[in-house]
Parts: C-alpha cells; sequence; structure tokens
C-alpha cells in the first residue's frame, strides 16, 4: 500500500529565525547602532540641528580638561563623577601630522565618537543581562544545592507540607524576543548614538539584578555601591533588594504559612531575624564600596566633587527639555533675582518627598517579596514621573525593565490596553513637544497654559501606567 509523502515543513518566520539563535538578534542591534551613528556624523557635518546630545560635548570636555591635569568640573554643568570622563579619555586623542589631512580627520573623528560607541556596546551588554535574567527566572535557586532545596519542597508539598517555591525561567528564544524590546528599541538605540550615557547605566542595573537573582550577595554589594556612585538614583533599590532578601528565598526554599514552631515573636526576635548574614554582608559591602569611591574622588576633587555630584540635585532648578509638572515652577525659581537669598524651604526642595515615599518605602512594601523586577520598574517609574526633573534620557532607566515586566503584565494580556498606554504616552510627550517647539523655536510663551498643561497630562498618563504595575506586581 503506498504511502503518502509528508507534508513539508512550514518555514520559519523572520521573526522565529531572528530570535531562535543569539546571533541574528544582536547582530540586528549592532547595525541598527552602527547605522544611526554613521548618519549622526553626517547630520552633524551638514545640518545646523546637530545629532550629537550637549550632554555628550560636557563629557568629552570634562575628558579634555582631565587630560590637562585639571578638574574635569572644570567645565561647567559637568555633574557626574570623574569616572565618567576618565572612560572618556579616548576622546581625546588625535592623529599625528604623519597621517595627513584626510587620514587625520577620519581618525580624530573616529577617536571623538570613542564615548558613543561605548555607550552603544553597552546597550548590548545590558540586552544580554536581560536575558540572562529572563532565563534564569526571579525566584529559582542559582546553585544546585538551592535547586536540591527546591526539589526536596515540592515533595514536602505534595505530601501535605507547607513549603514551595515557583520557577520563572524562560526558554531562550522566547527570552530574546523580549529582550528585543530594548535592544532593538529605536529611542534606546538613539539616546545613546548622540552621547547620552544612560547606557552605561542599564549595564550596571541590570548587572545588579541578575547578581541577587543568582544570590551573588557581594557581588551585588560591589555592583550596588558603584551603581550610586556613578549615578545617585540606584539607592532606591536597596530598599527593594534588602526587603527582597529572606532567609527562604536565599536557600532556595519559601516558607508556607502551615508550618508549626514559635508563637508571636517579640520585637527584639523581629529584629534579630531581619538582620541576617547576607543582609548585613549587602549593607557593609555597598557602604564600603560607596564611601570609598567618594572618598577618593574627593582627596583628588575636594568640595567642588561634592557640590557638583550630589549635592546640586538637592536645588537643581533646570527647567529646559523638561516633562515634569514642576517645570514652569523651576522656571519662575530660576528667572527670580531674590530666589537664592530668600529663606525658608523651597519647591525644588520639597519635590523630593512624595518621590522617595512611594519609590523607596511604598513600592517596595508591597511588591519586592512578590515580584522584584516588577518592584524595581515601578519604583523607577515612580522616582522619573514624580521627579522635578524628567528628560527623555530618564525614561531609558525604567525602560531596561520593560521586558522583565511584560510577559506576565496587563498590558500583554490585554492588547487594547497596552496599544492603549503606548499611544497616551508617546501622544504626552508629543503634546510636550509640540509646546516645546513653539517656545524654543518660534520664540511664543508656552510656559502658564500649553507647556504647563502638557506636563500635567503627561504626568497623568504616567500615573495610570503606574497605578497598572503595581497592580500586575501586587497580584
Amino acid at each position: 500500500m503506498a504511502t503518502s509523502p509528508a507534508a513539508p515543513r512550514p518555514k520559519p518566520s523572520l521573526l522565529t529565525t531572528l530570535f531562535s539563535r543569539p546571533l541574528p538578534l544582536y547582530l540586528s542591534a549592532f547595525l541598527l547602532r552602527l547605522i544611526l551613528l554613521l548618519y549622526g556624523l553626517w547630520q552633524d557635518a551638514n545640518s545646523p540641528l546637530k545629532y550629537t546630545d550637549i550632554d555628550y560635548l560636557v563629557f568629552t570636555d570634562a575628558a579634555r580638561f582631565v587630560s590637562r591635569g585639571e578638574s574635569p568640573y572644570a567645565r561647567e554643568t559637568y555633574r557626574y563623577t570623574p569616572i565618567l570622563a576618565w572612560l572618556l579619555l579616548p576622546t581625546t586623542w588625535t592623529a599625528g601630522a604623519q597621517w595627513g589631512p584626510l587620514a587625520a580627520k577620519v581618525i580624530n573623528t573616529a577617536w571623538f565618537s570613542f564615548g558613543k560607541v561605548l555607550f552603544a556596546a553597552a546597550d548590548l551588554v545590558a540586552g544580554w543581562l536581560i536575558e540572562r535574567v529572563l532565563v534564569i527566572g526571579t525566584n529559582s535557586p542559582s546553585s544546585s544545592q538551592g535547586k536540591e532545596k527546591e526539589a526536596e519542597a515540592e515533595t514536602e508539598t505534595e505530601g501535605g507540607g507547607a513549603a514551595t517555591t515557583t520557577t520563572t525561567g524562560m526558554d531562550p528564544s522566547r527570552a530574546r524576543a523580549f529582550a528585543a524590546i530594548w535592544l532593538l528599541n529605536p529611542m534606546v538605540a538613539t539616546i545613546s548614538t548622540r552621547g547620552s550615557s544612560e547606557g552605561l547605566l542599564g549595564v550596571l542595573v541590570m548587572a545588579l539584578l541578575w547578581a541577587v537573582l543568582s544570590r551573588r550577595i557581594t557581588l551585588t554589594g560591589l555592583l550596588l555601591g558603584f551603581s550610586v556612585h556613578f549615578k545617585i538614583y540606584p539607592f532606591i533599590y536597596a530598599p527593594a533588594i534588602v526587603w527582597w532578601m529572606d532567609q527562604e528565598r536565599l536557600s532556595g526554599v519559601r516558607g508556607g504559612g502551615g508550618g508549626g514552631g514559635g508563637g508571636q515573636k517579640t520585637l527584639f526576635q523581629k529584629i534579630t531575624s531581619f538582620l541576617t548574614l547576607p543582609r548585613l554582608n549587602l549593607a557593609i559591602t555597598s557602604l564600603t564600596t560607596f564611601l570609598s569611591l567618594n572618598f577618593l574622588m574627593y582627596a583628588l576633587y575636594g568640595h567642588t566633587f561634592l557640590q557638583e555630584t550630589y549635592l546640586h540635585h538637592v536645588t537643581r532648578i533646570d527647567h529646559r527639555h523638561n516633562f515634569s509638572p514642576y517645570n514652569t515652577q523651576l522656571y519662575w525659581s530660576s528667572a527670580s533675582v531674590s530666589s537664592s537669598s530668600s529663606p525658608g524651604l523651597k519647591i525644588e526642595s520639597l519635590a523630593f518627598l512624595p518621590q522617595l515615599l512611594l519609590s523607596t518605602i511604598l513600592i517596595p512594601l508591597c511588591l519586592a517579596k512578590k515580584d522584584l523586577p516588577t518592584s524595581l520598574l515601578a519604583q523607577t517609574f515612580a522616582f522619573v514621573t514624580f521627579n522635578k526633573v524628567c528628560t527623555s534620557q530618564y525614561f531609558l532607566w525604567y525602560m531596561v525593565f520593560l521586558p522583565l515586566y511584560l510577559p506576565r503584565s496587563s498590558f500583554l494580556r490585554t492588547k487594547r490596553m497596552g496599544l492603549a498606554a503606548l499611544g497616551l504616552w508617546v501622544l504626552g510627550q508629543g503634546l510636550w513637544l509640540q509646546q516645546g517647539f513653539e517656545l524654543e523655536f518660534l520664540g511664543r510663551s508656552t510656559f502658564l497654559h500649553g507647556l504647563w498643561m502638557a506636563s500635567l497630562v503627561f504626568f497623568v498618563v504616567n500615573c495610570w501606567i503606574l497605578g497598572v504595575i503595581v497592580g500586575d506586581g501586587g497580584r
């Protein structure tokens, strides 16, 4: 009896091919950034509207001062750790006369673009770390000992015990599909190739989360201390990480509520049970790293380092390119002759209160033990939304967490909600940018009504998105 030929297998789709192996995805991400880098060189040379971010000129000017043996803070508006200027020292290198004028111009342009290449490469490393975090999962123990305890816990559960453990590791190809939200994101690639250093923060923050989930406590402390020194805001992650690090989670087994043993604990017992060795190790390591770096920079650059890197942010009144509802108030403060000398607290100093209450206390307490990556996303989203200065670069601070949150999010489960959130988020920025264009390019005063109302619309949209994220994390 003749057998019918087997039906031909359907060819894999382009997306399936893109995510099936690491090379296609990371090569695509690399080419995207290369194209933008080359386009940026063309636009800078041919257009009055420059592609390169003004911050990159600040970074490279600071590096030039360092190359001469001077302080990076000799460059006005340099508000960053000296380490950033040190990293960009190659941007000050130039070609010798023996290369000829054309070759020397190409070489000098390449060296000046070193920082952009570094930041773009950091994007790729951050994307790889996102993939690793998705693969290891948010609850799975990293060591074989932890996995053995997990198996024992599952056995006890099947036999009527109370201990339970969940593993949320993802298939590598699916993990790469979600990592592509960062790697192939044109906004992320554009900001880095324009010369913004946020890609370095993406690497540090993702490495920090990977170290936490891998139960590498000393490495976590080192990364946390260095991250806070490099850019202040990662300090908001410390409460969530500490709250997440209970003894059951670090051992790989999460205790249930049905076990016996012991009645109501006293306050002293609760404190002593909270102060575990891993938590003390994290506190000591992170503080030692942070303080050591700051003492070194203070020894090199004195009080100017403290003022420009940290203290400036308490009273800063930047209003340009600022999506925050505080924008108009900061403009009035900067324009007031008496604002610098008037006594009492000012809005720029009080603005931290709701921001820190949400991002360092309320959200970590509600979410950290349930879903640490979602907690970090919600904390960062709240920190940026309620910050008195909110620029496009800051959006990357929370966008790096989106691939970790979206697989279980309401925005992905309910497509209409996801599209509505994305549309409103983009529309809110568009409204603000239209008002900003009229102000900066057409010379029309749009501060009081148009710009401030656009800021409020964008703020309300972000608050709604934040509420959905918190609700998802709390489930």
